[in-house]
């Protein structure tokens, strides 16, 4: 998945517009998306799909799988949002309740409120550095880095940890099509057998292929010190701009309407 977010990071219709202007929307409607109503998040969420969908032409099927994936991790944590054990305090009632050994459980309605607003914060976040992350490339984010001054080690480490994923994900590859091809998937027992010894050969092809980009660094007169290509400030269209400060405003007014009315 990485490559194809890689790949459509370099080749959609938001790509010239300047990272810097990209960053910086994406990071006011991340801190927007952490503090305004549900209901606002909601539409956070919506408005920045469409910015990845419509206007950056993401295909739908690989942002809905990636976007999908994400929630996972959400649907992991519900649990221990909704789920309650022992017996309902006075005044408090469960909407859900199972009776049995070794305690009781129930799900309050406070529990579904709390998870429903998680949801909510979560794909809103979410769909804010799904934006930067499919309409920006990793070189150019490392750029704008650079500019707002993050030290030269930080983004070395960056750098390197990012090539060091698609070493990682080329060696997986390799051993799961040579599982394939010698008749893997012979029995539960003999599938964990070959996931251990798959586990071991992953870390040892990777390493050494991390040993190779190494010495190329330096028969390449690495000298301790990764030099990026400086940063080049790009025009953004006028129409992106009215229609990202539009919004902006529209959730900021929409925001203290609610404050005052509650």
């Amino acid at each position: 998945m990485i490559r194809r977010i890689d790949v459509l990071s370099y080749n959609n219709a938001l790509r010239q517009l300047s990272p810097m202007w990209k960053s910086s929307f994406a990071a006011l409607m991340f801190l927007l998306s952490y503090t305004v109503h549900p209901v606002l998040q909601i539409g956070i969420t919506v408005w920045m799909m469409l910015w990845c969908t419509l206007h950056a032409k993401i295909p739908c099927r690989a942002y809905g799988l990636l976007f999908g994936t994400a929630l996972l991790f959400y649907c992991l944590s519900v649990p221990a949002l909704l789920v309650e054990f022992g017996r309902p305090a006075a005044g408090e009632a469960g909407v859900f309740r199972i009776s049995g050994p070794p305690l009781p459980m129930y799900i309050t309605a406070a529990g579904l409120e709390r998870a429903g607003e998680l949801l909510a914060r979560v794909s809103a976040c979410m769909s804010c550095f799904f934006f930067l992350m499919f309409t920006t490339p990793f070189s150019e984010l490392l750029q704008v880095l650079r500019k707002l001054r993050m030290p030269q080690i930080v983004l070395e480490l960056m750098l390197i940890m990012y090539r060091f994923l698609f070493l990682l994900t080329d060696a997986a590859h390799g051993l799961m099509l040579a599982r394939k091809l010698r008749g893997g998937r012979r029995g539960y027992k003999a599938r964990l057998r070959e996931t251990a010894a798959m586990a071991g050969a992953l870390f040892g092809n990777t390493m050494h292929r991390y040993y190779g980009l190494s010495q190329g660094l330096l028969t390449r007169g690495f000298t301790g010190e990764i030099i990026l290509p400086p940063y080049t400030a790009r025009p953004v269209p006028r129409r992106y701009t009215v229609r990202a400060y539009a919004g902006i405003a529209v959730l900021v007014l929409a925001q203290l309407w609610l404050w005052l009315r509650g």
